[in-house]
């Protein structure tokens, strides 16, 4: 009878034991500290960045995340499923980390409920599979501010993080950012139309309306006042030809602030060139008092422990463009090789870049700032004459001798810099002249000489890249310009800008290591199996060819009306053609066959691993503790 009560009372505990291991678990999931585990990957794929949670912790306004996801289809792809559970664990992540300020809303649309019209409202599109929608997407909303995006796809699987955290950046902020302008062109346009009998009116650049519809554009003009960062989140500069060193101060007393700059320069602006009057060639050097067709930062690069060629364009023999008239040297196109870093976010999915008559970039070591290479030209690269380049000169593409080095196209700056004007604000030429013998004025008391916080730059080598000349191909439909961007110089640009106006916590974002990892070693099984599958197939194929063309020449020569007679030797031919198309199928089976059974092997191997180590270690502690008890017993 106690036996009996021992039992029951057993079995009860162990019940006992599996619910409330159950409930627990349940209870500790719905509160922060359940969400919170320990990443032990390599490269940290499970773990949010620095970045993404300094924008968490920021958040002054509830964020609203509408996840819809389709989960009851029987025609859900394993991978999309895999991918679903890594897209739920990242946004259990961002809710326990926001500190209750962002609420994440899971959605399952199916057909004719609320769920899919609601996702069909939120613009989130459904992908067509077997007759049925599958829904994967989410919505950001924040005030009345709201952000899509329409699919997660498990191929971009990288840009996620990214991806969400810009969204939540962009819905959280109250106003549109303001990107302050300092260019000597008319990039937007002008507010005169076009009168009969009049010069025609400069029209907005494409770039300049692309970017209108997200952020607040503000011409600074090249003569600007003082520049405040918690006003103007980036500024732009489009070939800064002949700046004044009060506009370099300008941006120098920006900067120190954590302003973040853009600067496009050029050794041989195309614009500048095209912009002259009265100019016969426009792709020569540019005439007296119009602007300049280079263009430099003097006081402010030298400053940064960079120097910039302006006076020759580079030459890569590599990246050189082909033209109808020969080898333009100096016109590079560029692949996603001329990238050193693929994960960058400003540069990630970029590998179709025309960049004519750039000059490039020397950067020394600077105390306090970090340098980044972002795009360099290849090893087979120098610089060359500007005019010549200019004019197409066939000569230089065997006259140019490369110089072994990667010269830097772009550059990311980043850090607390020092001003380039410790003597203050410099005075204008005229005022120079007039104090001429005076001591030079003090540093002004607001004048800072060293940064108050992290500021960034963004140093590109052309200015010409995303105009609409070689950003865009441009076609006037119905009295509309309609353009179309023309390689990956528009999304370049895109890309910098979404990065600086956006959170100052998403500049110099990388993207994250896929959390799919293949088995390297089966991988490599794979790749020994298909070249030696390979070369067999490649072999049997060129003895089949030869055959094929031997039995066709001989029956060219012997026809009767429609009908082909084969003598024996062709017959024999044919058969020892199929002898080995049989005999190579046998092989190819055996090979998979061995294949297979090396990687079922591997399998239950680690599967053994896997599954008898955590038992292994639990009785490993309970003998300890056996062994322990036992010492004990024995000691009393």
């Amino acid at each position: 009878m106690n036996l009996k009560h021992a039992k029951s009372g057993a079995a009860l505990g162990i019940v006992a034991l599996i619910l409330i291991a159950f409930f627990a678990n349940w209870l500790i999931s719905l509160i922060p500290a359940g969400n919170k585990g320990v990443d032990l990957t390599e490269d940290k794929v499970h773990t949010i960045s620095d970045g993404t949670k300094a924008i968490l912790q920021e958040l002054d306004a509830p964020v609203t995340i509408n996840y819809y996801a389709t989960r009851k289809s029987t025609f859900l792809p394993k991978q999309m499923k895999l991918y679903m559970k890594k897209v739920d664990s990242f946004l259990k992540q961002y809710e326990s980390l926001s500190n209750g300020k962002v609420r994440i809303v899971y959605l399952d649309p199916q057909p004719d409920t609320d769920a899919e019209d609601s996702a069909n409202l939120d613009g989130i599109s459904g992908q067509r599979l077997n007759d049925e929608n599958i829904y994967f997407g989410l919505s950001v909303q924040c005030l009345d501010k709201k952000s899509t995006i329409p699919f997660l796809n498990p191929a971009t699987e990288t840009m996620l993080e990214y991806d969400l955290s810009s969204a939540i950046g962009e819905v959280s902020q109250s106003n549109k950012p303001v990107i302050g302008m300092m260019s000597p062109f008319p990039i937007g346009g002008s507010a005169m139309p076009n009168m009969p009998g009049m010069p025609p009116q400069p029209e907005q650049w494409m770039i300049h309306q692309q970017l209108s519809q997200q952020y607040e554009l503000r011409d600074l003009t090249m003569n600007p006042g003082p520049i405040d960062p918690a006003e103007i989140s980036t500024l732009l500069l489009v070939h800064p030809a002949g700046i004044s060193p009060e506009a370099e101060f300008e941006i120098d007393q920006y900067l120190l602030q954590g302003g973040t700059v853009i600067a496009a320069l050029d050794a041989f602006s195309i614009m500048a060139a095209q912009s002259q009057p009265q100019q016969q060639n426009p792709m020569m050097p540019a005439a007296q008092g119009g602007i300049p067709t280079s263009s430099d930062l003097p006081s402010l690069l030298p400053n940064w422990g960079v120097s910039f060629q302006s006076e020759k364009v580079l030459a890569d023999a590599r990246y050189r463009t082909q033209l109808q008239q020969g080898m333009g040297v100096s016109l590079l196109s560029l692949t996603s090789d001329a990238i050193p870093l693929q994960d960058d976010i400003a540069t990630k999915g970029i590998n179709d870049l025309f960049i004519p008559f750039a000059g490039a970039f020397t950067l020394s070591e600077q105390d306090g700032i970090e340098s980044v290479v972002m795009i360099q030209s290849s090893s087979e690269a120098s610089f060359v004459d500007s005019d010549r380049a200019t004019r197409l000169d066939q000569k230089l593409a065997y006259e140019m001798k490369p110089s072994g080095d990667h010269y830097p196209l772009m550059v990311r700056l980043t850090g607390e810099f020092k001003t380039a004007f410790p003597e203050g604000k410099p005075k204008p030429a005229e005022e120079e002249k007039k104090d001429d013998g005076e001591e030079k004025a003090s540093l002004a008391d607001n004048a800072l000489k060293a940064a108050t916080a992290k500021g960034t730059v963004f140093l590109l080598a052309d200015a010409d890249f995303f105009t609409d000349q070689f950003g865009y191909r441009i076609q006037d439909m119905m009295g509309m310009r309609v353009a179309n961007p023309q390689g990956s110089n528009p999304a370049l640009i895109q890309n910098i800008v979404d990065m600086s106006a956006g959170s100052k916590h998403l500049i110099g974002a990388r993207s994250r290591v896929a959390s799919r990892r293949p088995f390297s070693v089966i991988v490599e099984m794979e790749a020994n199996f298909e070249q030696k599958a390979g070369e067999k197939m490649a072999k049997l194929q060129d003895e089949e060819q030869a055959i094929i063309e031997k039995i066709t020449s001989l029956q060219s020569t012997q026809q009767e009306g429609d009908r082909l007679l084969l003598n024996p030797e062709q017959q024999g031919e044919i058969a020892n053609l199929r002898a080995q198309q049989v005999d190579f199928r046998r092989q190819l089976r055996d090979l998979q066959k061995d294949l297979q059974s090396e990687k079922d092997a591997l399998s239950n191997k680690v599967t053994l691993v896997n599954v008898a180590i955590v038992p292994l270690l639990v009785l490993l502690l309970g003998l300890v503790i056996y062994l322990r008890r036992q010492s004990l017993t024995r000691a009393k």
